[in-house]
């Protein structure tokens, strides 16, 4: 396939992901499917609940169904990857922001993990001051969490004497 073609295809996936997606989700899509719910179950009777009547609806719903789950995952994906974009751009224009957390989607579980656990450090440090905007980083935290100690003992100590 060539490049021209595979682009073709994505942006006519992407176009159909975005009206199906909108589409779906709104109240009208709901009561079209209610309604086609209710007109199966109303023509029940009329085909003496068959073995045919009851695939009917199967068949349609898991069709319907596997081929929404590749919709809606393209849509998110998509989504995702704008927001992480944005984030993105908000972290690198605040200097006061960590440039740790670009990208950070792309860590493994366990440094996610490792990385959680600092933030929980973090909040617990930024606990002990009064004003939680006065930290902004684990190595600032870190830091005059630090310089706090030292003060603390230094003050112990002047106590004691």
């Amino acid at each position: 396939m060539s490049r021209k073609k595979k682009s073709a295809l994505s942006v006519f996936f992407n176009n159909f992901s975005n009206v199906v997606t909108k589409a779906t989700g709104k109240p009208a899509a709901f009561i079209i499917a209610f309604l086609v719910i209710i007109t199966w179950a109303i023509t029940g009777p009329i085909f003496n609940f068959s073995d045919t009547w009851q695939l009917v609806i199967n068949t349609g719903t898991t069709i319907i169904t596997f081929l929404m789950v590749f919709v809606i995952q393209h849509s998110q994906n998509k989504d995702t990857v704008a927001i992480q974009l944005k984030l993105n751009e908000l972290i690198a224009a605040s200097h006061d922001a960590s440039n740790r957390l670009i990208s950070i989607e792309d860590l493994t579980d366990e440094e996610l993990e490792t990385l959680k656990k600092f933030y929980i450090h973090l909040a617990q440090l930024a606990k002990k001051e009064r004003d939680v905007f006065k930290t902004h980083s684990i190595d600032e935290a870190k830091r005059k969490s630090a310089i706090k100690n030292v003060e603390e003992e230094s003050a112990i100590t002047k106590i004691k004497k």
